[in-house]
């Protein structure tokens, strides 16, 4: 069968046929002006022709070779021009046979003209044969000329075909929309104003298959479910009322759930609470949370509210597939189970414990099972499709509550190991390397004891003690570093303090300006954002030899730091990895962690300036 066509598709037709045909004669007439401009620009290259010709005929080798030569190179130019055509001017030869015959005609004559005036001197023969050529050259223009005025006479005759085009498309866009949208919605508003009068028995005729048709029988329908309404009115709003009553229920249970999964600090705490909230939801007698490990070997009871003790310590632990509260990964499914008609299958303690009915709802977390919700009732007890969904809903927001626990378990281990690293990287790029400097020296030292080299021992000691001053320096550094917190919303405390320590540090001026006005940095990339200007700030005390550092900080449109310093400056492609290196590194990979890049400008003698920028807010926000 044959598919309707829709209002939309009608109006597409309508639309895509009119701007295919007006897009196709701009195309042509953009084309055709473009032949236009290109041939004009080659009536002008021609014309120049002509007139290097003659000043060819009067500068032959005998008179003047150097210029014969140059005017000879520039009328080659020209033709090439010509051959090649030069789209960004535009400049292009006319396309028809009787142009490009011409230009023939003009390239052959030339090359035969030129071998003639190879050598000979000017006379009256080579006037003759310079009018010879331009003639040859007149004809060609001639031939631009008349497909100009062809060209010229088809633009016109588009320009006239646009006008009739667009008026065509106003009177057919005009019609269709007469006919598929303002009869049928007139027809629609006649149906509207009929029901709005008392008349229930209004209907609409739906005459086609489209959006308008399938408006007009659902407005029919509508009619009739009002003729309905209207008979039974009170029947239906008490059922109405009660379905949302009922609807309200569960959308208050899954908000209080979702609300307390929020709230849940442990999985004590989360048990314990579903297990209290699903026993009301389903008002049933008892309850329980029991968890199941991956393998979904045995089911652990986390929690329960009215279950008895005895029975409490019997479903302590159950192995999947021992009870049928706890079903292995293939068979579990919502289900009902009636206790006292299956006391045969491993059910009897439900039953002394007075049970008629137990419900079980899997908790399931994508596909992996995560556990089961198991709700017992003394009484027999059915399940509807309702109360059925909003269980498992409840198990869903139970699953994910369990899941986001363990992520932020696994987030807080991941912190730890982070910082662990971190300190592990600072020890390494640090005081490791001290003391392995240290250690080469101590073996020097004891070289030189055995060969007793005073000068050698001394040497080995000053060096000692050296090192052993700057892995205190390094030890102090990184507790400056370790210590920075930002108790504040504001960072500029934090960096004044910073450059406090610094200058007590270094005896270097420095100088603090921060611009314009942003939102504030949350407290970890202000962390970060510290580090890495004390990270810029150590390499300056290290190796810059400045006077003054200047620390600029802007706010809008983003958060940028710049750290400068007018010390020697180095050339970054060209030194070799060394401490400074490892400082640089640190910066990016801080920078990194809060999604900052980190720029280094330097040059010898000119200082360094190292660029913090942070992303824009709304990416850094995600």
């Amino acid at each position: 069968m044959r598919r309707p066509w829709t209002l939309s598709a009608k109006l597409g037709v309508i639309g895509g046929t009119l701007l295919i045909l007006v897009l196709a004669s701009i195309g042509t007439t953009l084309w055709i002006t473009w032949q236009l401009e290109g041939g004009a620009a080659a009536l002008n290259e021609a014309g120049r022709m002509r007139m290097q010709t003659w000043r060819l005929a009067q500068a032959l080798p005998d008179a003047d070779r150097a210029r014969f030569d140059a005017l000879a190179d520039e009328f080659d130019r020209s033709l090439a021009l010509l051959r090649s055509g030069n789209p960004a001017r535009p400049l292009v030869v006319p396309r028809d046979a009787r142009s490009q015959a011409a230009f023939a005609q003009v390239q052959r004559g030339w090359q035969a003209l030129r071998g003639q005036w190879g050598g000979v001197a000017a006379g009256p023969e080579t006037a003759r044969q310079a009018a010879q050529f331009v003639e040859r050259i007149d004809d060609f223009v001639s031939a631009i000329e008349r497909q100009m005025a062809r060209l010229t006479a088809v633009l016109n005759a588009l320009q006239l075909l646009l006008v009739a085009l667009a008026i065509g498309s106003a009177v057919a866009m005009v019609y269709s929309a007469y006919l598929f949208i303002l009869n049928p919605l007139a027809r629609l508003q006649s149906g509207l104003a009929r029901i709005g009068e008392g008349d229930l028995g209004a209907r609409v005729d739906a005459a086609s298959a489209d959006e308008f048709g399938a408006l007009s029988a659902g407005f029919n329908r509508m009619a009739a479910a009002l003729q309905g309404l209207y008979q039974n009115l009170e029947a239906k709003v008490r059922e109405k009322t009660l379905r949302l009553e009922s609807e309200h229920a569960r959308l208050a249970a899954l908000y209080q759930a979702a609300a307390f999964a929020t709230r849940a600090t442990t999985l004590d705490e989360l048990a314990r609470g579903f297990a209290s909230q699903v026993r009301q939801v389903a008002r049933a007698d008892a309850s329980a949370v029991r968890w199941s490990d991956e393998s979904n070997q045995r089911y652990l009871l986390l929690a329960s509210e009215g279950l008895p003790p005895e029975m409490v310590e019997q479903e302590r632990c159950v192995s999947a597939g021992d009870c049928q509260c706890g079903r292995s990964r293939g068979q579990a499914s919502t289900q009902v189970i009636p206790i006292r008609a299956r006391a045969g299958e491993l059910l009897g303690h439900c039953e002394r414990a007075g049970f008629d009915t137990v419900i079980g709802v899997p908790i399931r977390l994508h596909e992996r099972l995560a556990g089961e919700l198991s709700l017992f009732y003394r009484t027999p007890a059915d399940l509807a499709d309702d109360d059925r969904a909003l269980l498992e809903a409840l198990a869903s927001h139970l699953a994910g509550a369990i899941e986001g626990l363990r992520a932020g378990a696994l987030e807080r281990e991941a912190a730890v190991a982070s910082e662990r690293r971190l300190l592990a990287r600072e020890l390494h790029d640090s005081i490791a390397q001290s003391l392995a400097f240290q250690k080469i020296q101590v073996a020097l030292l004891r070289s030189a004891l055995k060969q007793r080299d005073a000068a050698q021992v001394d040497r080995a000691l000053g060096e000692l003690e050296a090192g052993v001053l700057e892995s205190l320096s390094h030890v102090r550094e990184l507790l400056v570093h370790f210590r920075t917190r930002t108790d504040t919303e504001d960072i500029a405390p934090a960096l004044q303090t910073t450059l406090r320590k610094f200058e007590q540090q270094t005896g270097l001026a420095t100088q603090l300006s921060i611009e314009g006005d942003g939102l504030p940095l949350a407290a970890d990339v202000q962390v970060q954002v510290l580090h890495v200007v004390q990270e810029a700030l150590s390499n300056v005390r290290k190796h810059a030899r400045a006077r003054t550092v200047w620390l600029r900080v802007q706010r809008q449109p983003r958060w940028r730091v710049e750290v400068r310093d007018d010390g020697c400056g180095f050339v970054p492609g060209q030194a070799a990895p060394d401490e400074t290196h490892v400082g640089l590194r640190i910066m990016r990979e801080r920078a990194e962690r809060i999604g900052a890049s980190v720029e280094i400008a330097s040059a010898p003698g000119a200082g360094t300036c190292v660029v913090l920028t942070l992303p824009e807010p709304q990416r850094m926000a995600a």
